[in-house]
């Protein structure tokens, strides 16, 4: 058994098909479906079940995968962890990113990582704060952009707060409110709102806030993209409380979008998250690029 064996299995695993798999691999499927045999011949065990038509793990490829996936990532981390000492920072950096992310221009950021360590393989993910501060502390993300409301903190997790943030009122221009100076939640709960999912972080923070002030309200339609959100504003369709700093770039240059301050509104705070056990070099150049200092953190 060596490591490329892993990858092969890793790769069928998450395609579920052994030609997409041997295209990520870069590998030819003949290769990719012979290595993978005697991988199974050797462990006494069938890892996939496979037909015409689908690929799917068995009981005992779900549970090598798993551990496949461990192996995998712990050379990567020998490897990065020798380069670093020679001086070099090589190996890969998983970054967790909120769509709604304002305190740090992130493609601005990555720029400068990649210009400052171009040996470094980024994948960037989007995703829910609760969803992506879980996948840090299963060592699945390195570090992570999250926001959430005030009462809340990531758990388990190094963090730095990046911002405050009061939400505003999101209405069509032709809206009643649209040149309103101030608005407060009792005087909108009878509008109808469009927000994120509810049950994430994202919903929470105006969810929380209607509670606080025993309001009830109408979310008529969920989204899980702030860019629908902002396209069925426009349409009329309803009104939304979103973070003022994501919000005031994009309604600057839309006519079609009026912000009102909320006296009593939602508040947030971005966070910086990573993990606390061992962060890689790759992600301690990236709390460098950042300016956040060794032991600035606090554990959420």
């Amino acid at each position: 058994m060596d490591l490329q064996q892993m990858r092969y299995v890793v790769a069928v695993a998450e395609t579920r098909n052994f030609t997409r798999a041997a295209e990520r691999c870069s590998v030819v499927q003949s290769s990719l479906s012979h290595r993978i045999a005697a991988l199974e011949r050797e462990l006494g065990v069938r890892l996939f079940a496979r037909s015409s038509r689908r690929t799917e793990l068995t009981s005992a490829g779900a549970a090598f995968v798993a551990a496949a996936r461990e192996c995998l990532a712990a050379a990567g981390r020998a490897a990065a962890d020798a380069a670093a000492a020679a001086g070099a920072v090589r190996g890969r950096l998983a970054v967790g990113v909120i769509v709604t992310t304002a305190a740090v221009d992130v493609p601005e950021l990555l720029q400068r990582y990649r210009a400052r360590y171009p040996d470094v393989h980024v994948v960037l993910r989007s995703g829910r704060s609760d969803e992506m501060a879980a996948a840090i502390r299963r060592g699945e993300l390195d570090i992570a952009f999250l926001g959430l409301p005030e009462d809340q903190r990531p758990a388990g997790v190094e963090t730095v707060v990046l911002d405050h943030d009061a939400h505003v009122l999101v209405v069509p221009a032709g809206h009643r409110l649209a040149g309103a100076s101030r608005v407060t939640l009792d005087e909108i709960a009878a509008e109808t709102f469009v927000d994120f999912v509810a049950g994430t972080p994202a919903r929470a923070q105006s969810d929380q806030a209607f509670a606080a002030a025993g309001l009830a309200r109408e979310v008529a339609y969920e989204a899980g993209v702030v860019e629908l959100i902002i396209r069925l504003i426009g349409r009329g369709l309803g009104v939304a409380l979103l973070p003022s700093a994501f919000i005031r770039p994009l309604a600057a240059g839309d006519p079609g979008l009026a912000l009102v301050p909320v006296v009593d509104g939602p508040h947030r705070i971005e966070y910086l998250a990573w993990g606390r056990f061992n962060p890689s070099p790759a992600t301690q150049a990236m709390l460098d690029v950042l300016g956040v200092r060794r032991g600035t953190g606090t554990d959420g």
